[in-house]
């Protein structure tokens, strides 16, 4: 259920400011996005695993709170993220 090594690294290649960018706000909020998205596929098929849904609507507060910092520190890059994510339609 958990991100494997490899599709972390890939996460962290597309949205890394640099090379050396593995925890900046735009990388956090994309491997958070993909948590939120494989969570949310177990929560549909396991209806009563109250454990995971109460992981994935913490996941989702913190994507949140990391958004509204994003956006309030630079814009562009907060429009950019969301746009690559299509979190906003």
């Amino acid at each position: 259920m958990a991100l494997t090594k490899e599709e972390k690294q890939a996460i962290i290649k597309k949205f890394a400011k640099n090379d050396k960018d593995t925890g900046s706000t735009e990388v956090q909020i994309a491997i958070l996005t993909e948590e939120i998205k494989q969570l949310t596929e177990h929560a549909k098929e396991h209806i009563h695993d109250y454990h995971s849904k109460r992981g994935l609507l913490m996941k989702v507060g913190h994507r949140r709170s990391l958004l509204k910092y994003l956006a309030k520190k630079d814009i562009q890059s907060y429009r950019e993220v969301v746009k690559k994510l299509g979190l906003r339609k």
